[in-house]
């Protein structure tokens, strides 16, 4: 093979982080560009080895082992979606490799809650009060912050609903901080005041630091004490006015964080008073099928290509890929309830059903974070209110 004919292949060559359900539309989408997929992750029989073009049995942690393997390959693009652990390699990659990417910096604050916050009260974005903790003084360190109950017990740096407390009185703290250090990888904690009102995301891309709001979701959860999430659903239901607002604040943050390149999910709440907080903001995609699913068929964009242009350097293009539905939802498999109400959706309106994933066994064991729901299935309908008269509100 002549150098040129090397050349030409490695700009059509993208290196993805992950390997599982959520990272498969990312790998689906490069193919379908005509991209050659090298895909690294840890070997368990997920959908993305039998998907990519290449597959290498490398864990997303071992970060050095994928550099190396990439400096042979070239790669025109490292990207991933939905997913903190993955982005520290990804951008890791990308510096060392020269590719678009953020920064390392911006890659610790967007990863850990407690450098987030920090980087949000120095760029003056509104936050909850909040300390970092360890279990052996965190009763201490929580009274002389001052903070005001209910507060949140949540790990540093990790995601989808693991290690979350709720805590109406201080009894169980200790306890609470044990079970969030448990689930951190630096093994530590941040306690939060919990900020009343209804949850919501804010899903963006940015190129060259400059930000674009796609859409705002809606978020359901259990609630308290673990606040697993058990839906999403766009358009999220604020006023133009409330958006505005949280475009504000979300991209104030984004600033803050540094970042520059690709996807990102902002959560936030909205108190009775209309005030926005933003709760933490992920250099990434939303999972849970936020931006690989709900996004295209709520705004029409393709925002899985947009990860992949921003991730070239290229500006992402906003050209409507479908007409968007009215209103798009994600519901997750908790127990009976939940199946029932899938069989319902088969039986009265099948139509509505956009895609029902495997369901495994509910005898399974009990589910305690995002990572051990049962399934899920996605819906579209005509209107919100129709959602709500087939779901609740």
């Amino acid at each position: 093979m002549s150098e040129n004919q090397e050349q030409e292949i490695q700009k059509k060559r993208i290196a993805v982080i992950g390997a599982n359900s959520f990272q498969n539309p990312l790998i689906q989408k490069a193919r379908e560009l005509g991209y050659e997929t090298h895909v690294f992750a840890w070997q368990d029989g997920s959908v993305g080895e039998r998907t990519a073009d290449f597959f290498y049995p490398i864990s997303i942690v071992e970060r050095d082992q994928i550099l190396e393997k990439c400096q042979e390959l070239q790669p025109a693009a490292i990207a991933s979606i939905g997913s903190d652990l993955a982005m520290l390699t990804v951008n890791y990659v990308a510096d060392r490799l020269g590719l678009p990417g953020n920064s390392l910096a911006c890659t610790r604050m967007s990863t850990n809650k407690y450098h987030m916050r920090c980087a949000f009260q120095r760029a003056g974005v509104p936050v909850p009060g909040f300390v970092r903790v360890e279990p052996e003084t965190a009763m201490e360190e929580v009274k002389k912050q001052g903070l005001r109950l209910p507060v949140i017990v949540k790990p540093t740096d990790r995601s989808g609903s693991r290690g979350i407390t709720r805590l109406e009185s201080l009894e169980g703290l200790v306890e609470a901080v044990r079970f969030a250090a448990e689930n951190s990888f630096e093994g530590r904690a941040i306690v939060e005041e919990c900020i009343p009102g209804e949850e919501y995301s804010c899903e963006c891309i940015s190129s060259r630091g400059i930000h674009h709001c796609l859409t705002m979701t809606r978020k359901y959860t259990t609630g308290a004490p673990h606040f697993i999430e058990t839906g999403h659903l766009q358009p999220c239901g604020l006023s133009p006015g409330q958006m505005e607002r949280v475009k504000q604040a979300v991209f104030a943050g984004l600033t803050a964080l540094e970042v520059t390149t690709g996807a990102s999910h902002a959560e936030f709440m909205v108190d009775e008073a209309g005030e926005v907080r933003i709760i933490e903001i992920g250099a990434r995609m939303g999972g849970d099928c936020i931006g690989s699913d709900l996004v295209p068929l709520s705004t029409g964009y393709d925002y899985v290509r947009m990860v992949l242009d921003t991730a070239q350097g290229r500006e992402p293009d906003f050209t409507p890929i479908r007409e968007p539905v009215k209103a798009a939802y994600i519901h997750f498999i908790f127990g009976e309830e939940d199946l029932k109400l899938l069989e319902r959706f088969r039986l009265q309106a099948p139509e509505k059903l956009r895609f029902v994933s495997p369901i495994e066994p509910l005898d399974r064991g009990p589910v305690v974070d995002s990572s051990t729901r049962y399934g899920y299935f996605i819906a579209t309908f005509d209107h919100v209110e129709e959602k709500e008269a087939f779901v609740g509100r």
